[in-house]
């Protein structure tokens, strides 16, 4: 045990020295490659980036199919297209697969690697699709051997050979197909008191049709993220499988709860044994459930049956459940105390024949985000937050060692094949592309150039890691960037930038919705600050915020901000404006009354302005009660402990307020009660207010509003001379 706590904090140390200078030299290269001649950043640049998730590499790992999202600016919605990738040509070298009409996401390979399977709603509605695995691909393989985001004329021709292997009344929301290639599974939205597929389908049509608006609510969820509830749950169904699915669908999950779980649950809550005969699946086991995080693994057989609740012994978190590839293991992640969506994930073993199980990764002071198993089975791999980035790393299957396979950046998703990792990475100074790496690390293999021809036409900011002494004189860490025209005789307005969560991390990533370099782009120097709460320095570090929303976070962000302007001289001290959304947007409303004095302005983004209210208003109450030490009924004094209501009469900020009419995690009347707060005092305010987003701005001509809303705001009252941004939008209201 000593020997591996030596391991991996010696791994970390030499990751901690990799990722200082290898994010600097990233970031010094992007801007100093610059001729002086290209154009700035913009937000009209960051809408139009194509995007890669979903990665698959192939059985043989010669192939890795993937999705890339892109935009569709006339339509202002994204499209996504999954392609093909031959890893022995050329990099950026790629074909579609799918429809370029259609959106097309989430590919697996068969366990031949004849056929990729994907969802697609090329006929009308999202049905599971086949198309053959080959690299040479009839009418895309000739024309089409540019990346996506080329243009080539060949590449937009839809695969001739696509299957439609679903045909259902009701839309697939996710899927898998068994190892053997005898069955698939998917989930399907449904009520539980019906017997088929064509009962629910039945219903909503005669709720579409009615004149009666009214629905009867019995218990919460009333409403989750960016929904309301109509009464129908996420199951699983089983069907046979030969070209297509036959035969009648077989609810596998039983009404236990949502599977996968909402709202942002996958096809990682859920797996096949690998000969097929068995299904697991992780689930929210509690009649309690929006008060409740005890998830559990349930074991079902692939034809139907029982299931069996494999973690009853554990009250807190189970999920993303992954066989070793014999079958004698299953590993999944695990959390300790119920009831904390934060508490750290650790990797378990459950010996499949004993029903013993073993913590792999308990003395690990990290969090697991994903993982999957080697082929092998004599390892596994694994990202999570560590001092500002997100590597992966490769865990040993018997001793829990762990070792940083890459090093800086933020790995966003992988896929193992038999003898490299296949994976997307991103940093401040770039979006994600696709990479590959030897099992134990090494010089990663770029695979990808979606965004190249874009970005070598802007200049990009560069960007640097620094740390101080934060709260209690502990270690905290931050990043500063510059702007992309940057001269050492200037200085420059900062924006000072504060991230939700609140146990998350800025970290060095690409960001699609807070994006640092389109803060640079417009001419701010930018500080982000992973004050304590934030998550990759360890679990004591991300606990340490429970209870104190207002304390130790808020004195690190001073702390913080002091010891940037004092390092980076260029940092235009006397004009900074700090902004914030979620967690981010409740410490702009706290900093309005606690440090009113320092900002020339604040932006405050779907914040919470009233913890007392909020409790009973958010959806997922496991989050405030943990906070907060339990319900706001009981424990009414922790609600008021740090909370920005008390203090509105000592508000004097210029205040732009953000919020979206369908955010239920922090819900709109917050938003609107800051704008009140502001406006009744005089306060220089306005109010931006999206009827159609949720906690997030997704939509590209939002973002695009957003942006020049909020950078507009930024310049009025930190450089009051600058240019207007290109346009606000077209619904302007008067006031403020």
């Amino acid at each position: 045990m000593a020997a591996h706590r030596f391991f991996v904090a010696t791994a970390y140390r030499t990751l901690a020295c990799l990722t200082l200078g290898a994010a600097l030299a990233a970031g010094t290269a992007a801007a100093t490659a610059a001729p002086e001649h290209l154009q700035a950043f913009t937000v009209q640049d960051l809408v139009r980036l194509e995007r890669i998730s979903d990665i698959a590499v192939s059985p043989d790992g010669k192939r890795v199919a993937y999705t890339v999202r892109a935009t569709d600016m006339e339509a202002n919605k994204a499209r996504t297209a999954i392609w093909l990738l031959d890893t022995a040509k050329r990099a950026g070298a790629a074909v579609r697969l799918s429809d370029i009409a259609a959106n097309s996401s989430g590919a697996e390979w068969s366990a031949d690697g004849r056929f990729i399977y994907f969802l697609s709603n090329r006929s009308g509605s999202n049905q599971v699709w086949r198309v053959a695995g080959g690299a040479a691909r009839n009418a895309n393989a000739a024309a089409s051997t540019d990346a996506p985001g080329a243009n080539a004329p060949g590449a937009d021709a839809p695969g001739t050979d696509a299957l439609q292997v679903t045909n259902l009344p009701l839309d697939v929301g996710s899927f898998r197909v068994s190892p053997k290639g005898d069955r698939i599974v998917v989930s399907v939205e449904v009520y539980l008191d019906c017997q088929d597929l064509d009962c629910t389908k039945r219903r909503l049509d005669e709720a579409a049709h009615s004149k009666a608006s009214g629905v009867l609510h019995k218990e919460l969820f009333v409403r989750h993220w960016d929904t309301w509830s109509d009464g129908r749950r996420s199951q699983l169904f089983a069907l046979g499988l030969d070209d297509v699915a036959r035969g009648t669908a077989v609810n596998l999950s039983a009404g236990i709860g949502d599977v996968p779980g909402k709202p942002f649950g996958g096809r990682e809550d859920y797996v096949f044994s690998p000969d097929g005969a068995q299904l697991v699946f992780s689930v929210r086991a509690s009649a309690a459930e929006s008060w409740s995080t005890n998830f559990d693994l349930y074991e079902v057989a692939a034809e139907g049956g029982t299931p069996r609740n494999l973690t009853a012994d554990n009250p807190a978190w189970d999920g993303q459940p992954a066989f070793s590839p014999d079958g004698t293991q299953l590993a999944y992640a695990a959390m300790d105390r119920p009831g904390f969506e934060a508490d750290r994930f650790h990797l378990v073993l459950l010996n499949m024949k004993s029903g013993v199980k073993r913590p792999l990764t308990q003395s690990w002071d990290r969090s697991i985000a994903s993982f999957s198993w080697s082929r092998d089975g004599k390892s596994l791999f694994a990202t999570t937050d560590h001092l500002g980035q997100r590597p992966l790393w490769a865990i040993d299957a018997t001793t829990g060692r762990a070792s940083a396979i890459t090093g800086s950046g933020e790995v966003e998703s992988f896929s193992v094949g038999p003898r490299k990792v296949v994976y997307a990475a991103s940093n401040l100074g770039s979006p994600a592309e696709l990479y590959a790496v030897g099992f134990t690390g090494g010089t990663p293999a770029p695979l990808s150039h979606l965004n190249l021809a874009l970005l070598a036409q802007r200049k990009l900011g560069e960007y640097e890691q620094f740390s101080f002494a934060g709260w209690n004189n502990e270690n905290v860490f931050g990043y500063v960037m510059k702007p992309p025209d940057f001269k050492r005789d200037q200085k420059y307005p900062v924006a000072f930038v504060v991230h939700g969560g609140p146990q998350g991390s800025f970290a060095n990533s690409w960001n699609w919705r807070w994006n640092a370099q389109t803060f640079a782009g417009a001419g701010f120097g930018v500080i982000m600050i992973d004050f304590h709460g934030s998550t990759g320095y360890g679990q004591a570090f991300t606990d340490s915020i429970s209870g104190d929303w207002g304390g130790k976070p808020f004195e690190d962000l001073k702390l913080g901000l002091e010891a940037a302007l004092k390092q980076y001289p260029w940092l235009d001290a006397d004009n900074v404006c700090a902004l914030g959304a979620s967690y981010g947007g409740y410490m702009m409303n706290w900093i309005a009354g606690q440090w009113p004095d320092r900002f020339k302005c604040i932006v405050s983004h779907d914040g919470i302005f009233d913890n007392r209210t909020m409790y009973y208003s958010t959806e997922e109450l496991w989050f405030p009660e943990w906070e907060n030490g339990g319900p706001e009924y009981r424990n009414p004094a922790a609600y008021a402990k740090h909370n920005p209501i008390d203090y509105v009469s000592k508000w004097k900020t210029p205040t732009l307020v953000i919020h979206g009419q369908l955010d239920y995690r922090v819900p709109d009347s917050q938003g609107l009660s800051v704008f009140t707060a502001l406006q009744r005092q005089g306060i220089p305010s306005e109010l931006l207010y999206f009827p159609n987003e949720n906690h997030w701005v997704l939509k590209p001509a939002d973002s695009v509003q957003w942006y020049d809303t909020v950078l507009g705001w930024l310049n009025r009252w930190l450089r009051p001379q600058a240019p207007a941004p290109r346009s606000a939008g077209p619904n302007q209201a008067a006031g403020g």
